[in-house]
């Protein structure tokens, strides 16, 4: 007869134990879903910073075509503006040289075409004006080598050292920019007052 082989552990119900290192069979999956999340972290800090970089360089790129924009308005008419101050100075040549004796004494035909004149000096003016071209107003002023040329300097006993006394060349401006300086004659100012002389006994 053959052996019947009994399983005691099965007959009293005890568990098969598990084999060992089972435990360690689940910590490769937990550090493999932690590297995949750091990668994701990681990923999306990186579009993160590109974005932030897009929308900056976006902004840069929007103000830089805003101030070409506004340059391109303001300076546009630069080189037209600079031709019309041939004009300008012209008129202004043949106003200045009519002596008031004879203008007082010409007939009206003459007197309505000096009139003309003073009217298209001033509407030029006033049309430059409109385009952001001013005139300069140095004369009484302190020099300023920015807005100013000076082509001779001369003493004047009633005007400060470095006081625009007068000018030879109107000048203009364009928005904030010269465009031509205006050129002027400069005071040296009076003689300096002679120094005080003390008392020879040192005031006793």
């Amino acid at each position: 007869m053959g052996l019947i082989m009994i399983d005691t552990n099965a007959e009293h119900g005890a568990e098969t134990p598990a084999p060992e290192g089972g435990a360690a069979q689940g910590e490769p999956a937990e550090r493999d879903a932690f590297a995949v999340v750091e990668a994701l972290n990681a990923e999306n800090s990186q579009l993160k910073d590109r974005v932030l970089r897009t929308l900056a360089e976006m902004e840069n790129l929007r103000r830089r075509t805003e101030r070409e924009v506004a340059d391109a308005k303001t300076y546009g008419v630069t080189g037209f503006a600079r031709d019309m101050l041939t004009v300008v100075d012209n008129l202004a040549r043949a106003l200045e040289h009519l002596p008031a004796e004879a203008r007082a004494n010409a007939d009206p035909h003459i007197q309505s075409l000096i009139e003309g004149v003073e009217l298209t000096a001033r509407d030029l003016e006033a049309a430059l004006g409109r385009h952001g071209v001013r005139k300069l107003e140095p004369k009484g002023q302190k020099f300023d080598p920015n807005f100013h040329q000076a082509i001779f300097e001369a003493p004047d006993e009633t005007l400060p050292a470095g006081t625009v006394s007068q000018v030879v060349q109107s000048g203009w401006t364009i928005g904030d920019r010269v465009l031509r300086p205006a050129m002027v004659g400069v005071s040296k100012g009076g003689p300096k007052a002679a120094p005080r002389e003390e008392p020879a006994n040192g005031g006793k």
